[in-house]
C-alpha cells in the first residue's frame, strides 16, 4: 500500500485521550493527518472544514469506541468516505475500546479491524504495517 499523504481521523470527543496518543505516534512516524480537535479553528464553519478535509485526505482512519458508535458525525464521515472511490481499501477502523461495531455501519463487522484494545504499541504495529512503515518507540 502507498504511503498515505493525509490521513482523515474519525473519531468521538470523549476518545481525546486515546487519539492524543495516536497523534504523537503518528507525527513520531511523520505521517500528516487531520482531526477536527486540532484543525478547526474556533469560528470557523466546522461542517464545510470537515468537507473539505473528507475530500482532501486520501485515507480515512476511524477510531472505534462506545461513544463513536454513538456519535451521529462519525456515522456521517464514515458514511462519506464508504461512498467515496478515493477511499475504496483505503478506510481503516482501529479499535479503541471494545464495542459493537455493527451498530455503527453493518460493512464494519465485515472488515478487519486494528485492535488497539489489548496493546497500543501493537496496535501501532499493525496500523503502521499496512503502510510498510516499521514502527519505531517514541521512548527511544
Amino acid at each position: 500500500m502507498p504511503r498515505p499523504k493525509r490521513l482523515f481521523i474519525s473519531h468521538a470527543t470523549a476518545d481525546r485521550k486515546f487519539l492524543d496518543k495516536l497523534c504523537k505516534v503518528l507525527i513520531h512516524h511523520n505521517l500528516r493527518f487531520w482531526h477536527s480537535r486540532r484543525d478547526i479553528r474556533g469560528a470557523q464553519q466546522w461542517h464545510d472544514e470537515i468537507g473539505a478535509a473528507l475530500k482532501n485526505c486520501d485515507w480515512f482512519v476511524l477510531v472505534l469506541s462506545p461513544s463513536a458508535v454513538r456519535s451521529k458525525w462519525v456515522k456521517r464521515e464514515l458514511m462519506f468516505a464508504l461512498q467515496e472511490d478515493h477511499y475504496e481499501d483505503r478506510i481503516i477502523p482501529i479499535v479503541a475500546k471494545e464495542c459493537d461495531v455493527g451498530k455503527l455501519s453493518w460493512t464494519l463487522p465485515s472488515s478487519q479491524c486494528v485492535d488497539f484494545s489489548r496493546s497500543f504499541a501493537k496496535g501501532c504495529r499493525e496500523m503502521l504495517r499496512i503502510w510498510r512503515i516499521p514502527y519505531r518507540s517514541s521512548k527511544s
